[in-house]
């Protein structure tokens, strides 16, 4: 059987779909991965053949405008729409044109959820079953407060459902515009946001995330799979540089620290503040720069400057890990069993703080836009001295590490499309 995965938007958004791809390939199916050409070469480097998609959203999201957006998002989601249409207007219906073109040979698609209107469409013209995957939850629940919505505490029942009808709102007055106008360049009617959550729910939907971090609600149909996190294979033999491994010889495990793409508009800043505060604990740190991340020049004498390496190697080598809190760090960071110090910028960054604090596998979450020297150095104190917290992230970890995600999400493909 031939499969086309449809996936946009940051690195993080296509590591989950390159790693389902290459479980389906290994498992006899034909893939291919339709995303914009600037993972073209993280797709050759997975061995999954490849097709590419006009509009580079990482690059947009390093922009101007990506940057105003991370920072405010958080704070006020109906705020986000207008800046979202601005960068997707002139990608979005060429991107979509693309996926199609991509899309012609297969006989099944699977797309990133938040892309469901624009992957149903394709699916709709090609006459071809469509499924789902989604590394942070986008159904509504009362079990939890969305992702993405302002206040990130239980709410209640009622309350925590109705913020997920409203995220799902939002998100889909994104690129409303966008879906609509490729359908009806193609002749089919217009969809409206009721149409987006129906998709959700009728449609196999593969939560790339661990029952143990969530458990599956019990007012989620039965189409909704939490398979366990999709990790990426082979990084426990990767070699590090001689300098890193110099340097974690030396001493005590250090702390790692590092932001990914989030460092809003001042990354200068954001750099000292943490190096000020890593000098304040005493500790040892890999302070990792990231693409578009912080700005660091010069590092004191316990500190490492690393460009990147392989969270699934470095981070079991941590004594804690800080980060944004992005889903896929996130879920390295508890399989390796250390605390999470979880900074979280914008989008689904909180939700996924919370759940690391509610798990007691690391201390309250910092946002952000209150961090400095002292917060952050308190959060290391409390991640690195906490013999209650290590104890409860090592038997987190030790749960994740025990499942199969790549493996139960196989398997739920091949059911779903009848390959034996």
């Amino acid at each position: 059987m031939r499969i086309a995965i449809f996936a946009a938007g940051s690195q993080g958004d296509i590591q989950p779909c390159l790693r389902l791809g290459k479980g389906l390939q290994r498992s006899g199916l034909e893939v291919l991965l339709a995303a914009p050409q600037n993972f073209a070469a993280l797709s050759a480097g997975c061995g999954l053949p490849f097709h590419p998609l006009r509009g580079d959203v990482q690059e947009i999201m390093a922009g101007e405008t990506g940057r105003r957006f991370m920072e405010s998002s958080g704070a006020s989601p109906l705020r986000s729409i207008a800046a979202m249409r601005k960068m997707l207007g002139p990608v979005a219906i060429q991107m979509a044109e693309d996926a199609l073109e991509a899309s012609r040979s297969a006989e099944a698609l699977i797309t990133l959820a938040v892309l469901a209107p624009l992957g149903r469409t394709i699916a709709e013209l090609l006459g071809i079953p469509l499924l789902l995957v989604e590394p942070t939850p986008m159904l509504p629940t009362g079990a939890f407060a969305a992702p993405g919505f302002p206040v990130q505490r239980n709410l209640g029942s009622r309350l925590n459902r109705l913020s997920g009808f409203m995220m799902l709102a939002v998100i889909w007055q994104w690129y409303r515009p966008f879906v609509n106008e490729f359908r009806r360049q193609h002749g089919l009617p217009a969809l409206r946001g009721s149409d987006f959550y129906r998709t959700l729910t009728a449609t196999p939907l593969l939560g790339a995330y661990s029952p143990t971090v969530i458990p599956h609600p019990r007012d989620w149909p039965e189409r909704v799979h939490v398979t366990g996190y999709w990790f990426q294979e082979g990084a426990g033999a990767w070699r590090p540089p001689a300098e890193l491994a110099a340097f974690l010889a030396e001493g005590e495990p250090p702390v790692y620290v590092g932001f990914g793409s989030m460092a809003g508009r001042d990354p200068e800043r954001l750099a000292q503040v943490v190096l000020d505060a890593v000098l304040k604990t005493g500790q040892r740190a890999v302070v990792a720069t990231g693409w578009g991340g912080m700005h660091v020049t010069s590092v004191p004498k316990p500190v490492l400057a690393l460009d990147s390496a392989p969270h699934g190697w470095l981070f079991p080598r941590m004594a804690a890990v800080v980060h944004h809190g992005g889903a896929g760090t996130t879920a390295e960071g508890l399989r390796a069993g250390v605390p999470s110090v979880i900074v979280p910028f914008a989008v689904d960054q909180p939700f996924w703080g919370r759940r690391v604090q509610s798990l007691g596998a690391g201390p309250a979450p910092v946002r952000a836009t209150q961090l400095n020297k002292d917060r952050l150095a308190g959060a290391i104190l409390s991640a690195v001295n906490d013999t209650k917290l290590r104890r409860q992230a090592e038997k987190v970890g030790e749960a994740i590490r025990a499942q199969d995600g790549i493996g139960n999400a196989v398997q739920v493909v091949r059911q779903s499309l009848g390959v034996p």
